[in-house]
């Protein structure tokens, strides 16, 4: 069953997992401001999915397909998307805070502006992904792939970047106060001021 609720001009739509994925394969891409906070949809292919200011606090996306989707300025408190395929999606301005991103692959995914704050992002893959002005502070990055990251003016204080692989990345400007670099990969092109 879909609800509006109409407050001070914003609609939030509350929606069941399943109604989503029914109007996904019947051809909708639009879930703009949907509410779908605590929804089971692992395992869902939802590429090119619009999800911008929607709700997804506590979500299962465990294994789902985000790939080149919209989330601009969601809210993924605390969701599970563990070995998700976020390739290509944006991500600006999204809550992810406390978000469960192991194995997760966000290859050149726009995460600028976004809160990580204690996200578990283990050996996942953020090659070339977009990272500046980014709160990653106490997050755990252990062994995540940045290779080619922009990270420029990011918070990284406290982040656990034991093992991880920061070949060409850009730090520029990045707080690194505190983190743990233990092992961490880095080269001559690794931009840090």
């Amino acid at each position: 069953m879909v609800k509006s609720i109409n407050s001070t001009h914003i609609d939030i739509f509350f929606m069941l997992g399943t109604e989503l994925l029914n109007q996904y394969a019947a051809g909708k891409r639009d879930f703009t401001s949907v509410d779908l906070s605590e929804v089971e949809l692992a395992g869902a292919n939802l590429k090119g999915v619009i999800l911008d200011e929607a709700s997804l606090d506590g979500a299962n996306l465990n294994g789902v397909d985000l790939s080149q989707a919209s989330l601009q300025n969601a809210d993924l408190n605390g969701a599970n998307l563990t070995n998700a395929n976020l390739t290509g999606a944006n991500l600006t301005g999204a809550i992810l805070e406390g978000a469960i991103l192991e194995g997760a692959i966000l290859d050149s995914a726009n995460l600028s502006q976004s809160e990580l704050t204690i996200a578990k992002v283990i050996e996942a893959d953020l090659s070339q992904a977009d990272l500046s002005e980014a709160n990653l502070s106490a997050a755990n990055l252990d062994k995540a792939n940045l290779s080619g990251v922009n990270a420029r003016s990011s918070d990284l204080s406290s982040a656990n970047l034991t093992g991880a692989n920061l070949d060409e990345a850009n730090l520029n400007g990045a707080n690194l106060e505190g983190a743990n670099l233990k092992g961490t990969i880095l080269d001559e092109n690794t931009e840090i001021d």
